[in-house]
């Protein structure tokens, strides 16, 4: 089937979207460091922060999805990215700790609401057979961004401090002009918006089992990206002592795999259905975890690390189209996005979890590592065979249906 222009753009918006989001993240991990300095406190004190984010994202889902559930999906991305864009440049002139971990859980609750709109646009307008594709390119916006980040701190961090990353971040601003001029708004909400319909409490109340199982699934999910991610460049720089230009190769190394994995399975997915990918991609993880926690020297090391994170993007690649399959029609923007960030809410003392773990053992990031991806690899991979799955559903004449019968 031939894309029409308003599918492009939604899918590229979408896209760029949770791309810029996790830059303006991701830019944070590369500076733990040098912030705990300035500050004369603990990394795991600044660490904080990751936490505080990563809690407050469940509030910005049920918020922004919400919004996009009663007005639309566009109107309500072009607010959010400008807010995390504004709040991303805010940080780079926070004058103590205590104002910085505050500015990083407004940005949570920024942040926390892109992927639910995002994901809903898009695949309620793109062709059914083509969501495994789009939905491993979408969440390849998350190692898209993290990337990024990875670029500008090799490229800028010496010029422009850790201040001057953080107001790069304000870049993604940008976006929403581009939004503004060329996305058209999801047809299927446009169906939807007709009539009257069931309120969030009834809904998730009468899909009770199924957001349950999908909170404690995500719950999975986030540990198993967030650990294997959010600690990794302190990792490399304080375990391997490695500079940071070299942290940067490695981490740009894991992110091209990230990126391979989400679109690779993403596709796959359409083939052999959403939960044997997963249960594939996930499982990848255990073969790999020696290489990637245990070698050592750069080129080890960013071989374990691209290996390790084909498997953790490969079955995150899969997740926007899964989400919003299962989804309830009336509340698509808010249910996927909700799931999600409440499972980061209970992964969210990942970072400080492992930190301790590390401090424990002689500063052994690589054990704490090690921990986290085993076990949730494991668990992710059983519980993803309980669930439900919906491959291929109409999602317009869907939301037609449930429009009629609720009027």
């Amino acid at each position: 089937m031939k894309w029409t222009s308003e599918q492009k753009h939604a899918t590229l918006a979408a896209y760029l979207g949770w791309t810029l989001d996790a830059f303006d993240f991701f830019l944070m991990v590369f500076i733990f460091k040098d912030i705990a300095n300035e500050f004369g406190v603990k990394i795991s004190d600044v660490s904080v922060a990751v936490v505080l984010t990563l809690a407050m994202r469940p509030v910005g889902a049920l918020i922004f999805g919400r919004l996009a559930d009663k007005f639309g999906r566009r109107p309500t991305m072009m607010v959010n990215i400008l807010l995390y864009s504004v709040l991303e440049l805010a940080s780079g002139f926070a004058p103590s700790l205590m104002a910085l971990l505050i500015l990083r859980a407004l940005f949570g609750i920024a942040m926390g609401g892109e992927w639910g709109v995002g994901s809903a646009l898009v695949m309620e307008t793109i062709p059914p057979k083509s969501r495994g594709l789009v939905s491993g390119l979408l969440q390849a916006g998350y190692p898209s961004g993290f990337l990024l980040a990875s670029v500008v701190f090799g490229l800028f961090y010496q010029y422009i401090g850790w201040r001057g990353m953080f107001m790069v971040g304000v870049l993604p601003a940008l976006l929403v002009l581009y939004i503004r001029r060329n996305v058209t708004e999801s047809p299927a909400w446009k169906e939807m918006s007709k009539r009257p319909r069931p309120g969030l409490i009834k809904t998730l109340g009468a899909n009770l089992k199924l957001s349950i199982y999908a909170i404690v699934l995500m719950t999975a999910f986030n540990f198993f990206s967030h650990g294997t991610q959010d600690i990794y460049p302190t990792f490399l720089r304080e375990q391997h002592h490695f500079d940071p230009h070299t942290v940067s190769l490695i981490a740009i190394v894991l992110n091209i795999g990230a990126i391979i994995g989400g679109l690779a399975f993403g596709a796959f997915s359409e083939r052999i259905g959403r939960r044997k990918a997963i249960m594939i991609a996930a499982l990848i993880a255990l073969p790999v975890l020696p290489l990637w926690a245990f070698s050592s020297g750069a080129v080890a090391l960013a071989a374990g690390a691209f290996l390790m994170q084909i498997s953790v993007q490969g079955a995150w690649g899969i997740i926007p189209v899964h989400l919003n399959e299962i989804s309830p029609d009336e509340i698509r923007a808010t249910f996927p996005g909700l799931v999600y960030q409440l499972g980061n809410l209970f992964a969210a003392v990942n970072l400080y979890m492992q930190t301790k773990i590390a401090a424990a053992n002689g500063d052994n990031y690589g054990l704490a590592m090690a921990l986290v991806a085993g076990v949730v690899a494991i668990v992710i991979a059983v519980l993803i065979m309980f669930g439900r799955e919906r491959r291929g559903i109409d999602m317009t004449q869907s939301a037609r249906e449930v429009a009629a019968s609720s009027s």
